[in-house]
């Protein structure tokens, strides 16, 4: 299964300067089989080593840090020999190894030569509760998410139908393909993109095997949360989380705690939602009042929208059907899993979420800082797409173009241009 993020591995591979590489992301969504099957692809041989399924392992970094002393051990260890530039050394699960993730800095700093990439789930939440030190500044980072549309689309049809909708993005002329494609996106917004969901969907052609799996990984992630919290706060951030359904369902998405139980507060549940964040389940969209540069200084923190990180998952925690979801049925959670794959979508574009809001009276779904410009996305689940919204946000701050995503066809008109779902991958 082609995974995007090949091309950074192998960029990573041949840079110069290069530092260890960490791979971040939420449990499941491929970041092992990624890292092996490249290191499999461009190196003589891997070694692997797994810190949760072998905690043992551990006891190589307690004596000291020194990179010289610890691949001496780990090639005894694994039987397999370590050359500078033809191995990959591949540390997994580096969260259930402290010492581990510190060591980082002295390999690059003492052993600058030999190819080491370091994957963690969970890694932001654990790394808190470790009390570690993390190697700021010696290490390069990659955020890895569930399939795109475009990986999911390269699974089931190839590369050609990828280019197809890269070329009507070019030139914003309709897509001759438009409902197929359609019909397909909505599929893949029910199956989501998690590795394991999409690929038993390929092979059965069956939803309901893929809403089985999908339950089993949520389950997995409610695990989690008893696993690396306390009791109390275990039960906070379960209730938290169950209640994305009901917070994206409102008509106002806007995260409200008392949407989690009557009379909460933010002094109760503030760290449960910073929790959910860490371990990558939730993407966090912030408010803007000013639509000013940069972005990240006009937001307001304690105003925010919660997406999860995978559509599929987010059905299944909705209890809506697959059936329903591709019949175009169930509207009112429908616009909810349509603004949810839009945020997908931009976070794995590496696009920090931000919406903007004023007074109350209007309110644009994303805002996106492309270079010193600011654009305005608009996301319409239904096919009528007028929006107020967006004529106010045009009439105060004039963007060169503004983006409208919606179920229609390619367009381009009154500097609004008309974005299939499907062709989100392209922005």
């Amino acid at each position: 299964m082609y995974r995007n993020i090949e091309l950074k591995l192998k960029e990573w591979q041949n840079k110069r300067g290069r530092y260890p590489l960490l791979v971040q992301g939420a449990r499941q969504v491929g970041k092992t089989w990624s890292i092996l099957n490249f290191g499999k692809s461009c190196f003589q041989n891997v070694v692997y080593l797994n810190f949760e399924n072998n905690p043992d392992l551990c006891r190589i970094f307690e004596r000291d840090l020194i990179p010289e002393r610890i691949l001496r051990e780990i090639s005894v260890v694994t039987g397999e020999t370590i050359v500078e530039s033809a191995t990959l050394v591949f540390f997994d699960e580096i969260q259930s190894c402290p010492k581990a993730l510190t060591s980082l800095k002295y390999f690059a700093e003492m052993a600058p030569g030999f190819h080491l990439i370091a994957a963690g789930s969970l890694l932001g939440v654990a790394i808190g509760r470790s009390g570690s030190s993390f190697p700021v500044g010696k290490v390069e980072m990659l955020n890895m998410f569930p399939l795109g549309f475009d990986e999911f689309l390269i699974a089931l049809r190839g590369e050609e139908a990828v280019e197809m909708i890269r070329d009507s993005f070019s030139s914003f002329q309709p897509s001759p393909l438009h409902e197929v494609f359609n019909d397909l996106f909505r599929t893949y917004v029910y199956t989501g993109g998690m590795p394991q969901v999409v690929k038993e969907y390929i092979n059965s052609d069956d939803l309901l095997i893929a809403e089985t799996i999908k339950k089993n990984i949520s389950d997995a992630y409610v695990a989690d949360m008893a696993r690396y919290a306390d009791k109390v706060e275990t039960v906070r951030i379960m209730a938290a989380y169950r209640s994305l359904p009901s917070q994206l369902a409102k008509d106002n998405r806007k995260f409200q705690y008392s949407v989690i139980k009557k009379g909460a507060r933010a002094s109760e549940y503030e760290s449960a939602v910073d929790w959910l964040s860490a371990a990558g389940i939730v993407l966090p969209c912030y408010r803007v009042s000013e639509a000013k540069i940069p972005l990240s200084a006009a937001a307001e923190n304690n105003f925010y929208k919660l997406y999860h990180y995978d559509t599929g998952i987010l059905a299944e925690m909705s209890g809506i059907t697959g059936k329903s979801v591709i019949a175009r049925a169930g509207s009112n959670f429908r616009g909810a899993l349509a603004e949810n794959s839009v945020a997908s979508a931009l976070s794995k574009a590496g696009i920090s979420l931000y919406y903007w809001e004023s007074a109350g009276r209007a309110e644009i779904d994303f805002l996106i800082q492309v270079e010193d410009q600011i654009i305005p996305i608009e996301t319409k689940s239904s096919h009528n797409v007028r929006s107020r919204s967006l004529s106010e946000y045009v009439r105060r701050y004039s963007p060169p173009w503004s983006y409208r995503i919606s179920e229609k066809n390619f367009g381009n008109e009154n500097n609004i241009k008309s974005i299939p779902f499907y062709a989100l991958f392209c922005i």
